[in-house]
């Protein structure tokens, strides 16, 4: 398997997953020509690309004209039920795209078959773009299976998703805010309530604290790949979110390569294989109770339809 994120942040989403021959955009939050810049500073095109799959419909996510440029190449929209009428109602693209058959449903927590040897699990997460979703990829072929978690919008976490995420060989994660800077950036008080809210956005430590929870629910040396999502261009910065991860890898998983994707051009790419997995054991040396209750403190209530 090969992922690579090609922009994440509040001013678009998008990554690119490859296995078996078989391309796949996750999220469309660029425009058409944006988009074929990114692949193409890694070796891709719009050739490579056979769907694109929706996570939610806030607008950094996905693009109209993107949809047209879909119906142009041909290329499959997979999207959940409650996000038709958001997408329809911004233009006709979505409208072209279900004339032509190319829209197809996804249903929370019912895996099914991308193509032949890619599997991929919805994962209903709490946020307040409507119905949204992380994802679980498994990819199966001539060497061991590999997994892939991806969760890039959410604002609180529970047993279920990190169980959900155990065993990945790769994580990406939303690593979106530091509490103290947003607490402090000047923001609307309905602002700050809204990201800092159950439906909101992870902070660096809510996020090293389902990294952690993912990590002890996994097998030993399973996950070797951790990608940060989402910062908030305003309220944290790249230091600080290394800085929450760094801390929960350095004790319980040092093999781990970390990495933080960017807003402005595309990340590494990553090749998942099974066939080189590390075995390690998980160590405690210390993690302190007030930084684990730090991290899953539920901050305040939250507004919608504010910019992140």
């Amino acid at each position: 398997m090969r992922f690579t994120v090609l922009a994440s942040g509040s001013a678009g989403n998008a990554a690119f997953i490859e296995a078996g021959g078989f391309g796949l955009l996750l999220d469309a939050g660029l425009g058409p020509r944006q988009l074929a810049r990114r692949m193409a500073a890694i070796g891709l095109s719009w050739e490579r690309v056979q769907a694109v799959l929706l996570t939610h419909t806030h607008s950094d996510h996905w693009k109209e004209r993107t949809l047209a440029h879909l119906g142009r190449k041909r290329v499959y929209l997979y999207c959940h039920a409650e996000h038709h009428e958001i997408l329809g109602s911004y233009g006709r693209a979505f409208a072209k795209l279900l004339n032509m058959d190319l829209v197809r449903p996804y249903e929370a927590a019912r895996e099914w078959e991308l193509a032949p040897g890619l599997c991929c699990r919805p994962l209903a997460v709490a946020h307040d773009g409507g119905a949204t979703f992380g994802f679980r990829f498994e990819a199966t072929g001539d060497e061991a299976p590999v997994a892939l978690g991806y969760v890039a919008d959410l604002g609180s976490w529970d047993a279920r998703l990190a169980e959900a995420l155990a065993d990945v060989d790769a994580l990406a994660l939303e690593f979106n805010h530091d509490v103290d800077m947003e607490c402090a950036s000047g923001r609307s008080p309905q602002l700050i309530a809204r990201v800092l809210g159950n439906h909101g956005h992870l902070s660096n430590d809510q996020a090293a604290a389902l990294l952690l929870e993912v990590l002890r629910r996994s097998r030993p040396g399973r996950l070797r790949h951790v990608v940060q999502l989402h910062l908030s261009r305003e309220c944290n910065c790249a230091e600080l979110a290394v800085q929450s991860a760094a801390m929960v890898l350095h004790h319980y998983a040092p093999h781990v390569t970390l990495y933080t994707a960017s807003q402005y051009e595309p990340g590494p790419a990553l090749v998942i294989s099974g066939c080189d997995r590390h075995v390690t054991v998980l160590r405690n040396n210390g993690m302190t109770s007030a930084w684990q209750r730090k991290a899953s403190k539920v901050c305040q209530s939250w507004l919608p339809g504010w910019e992140v």
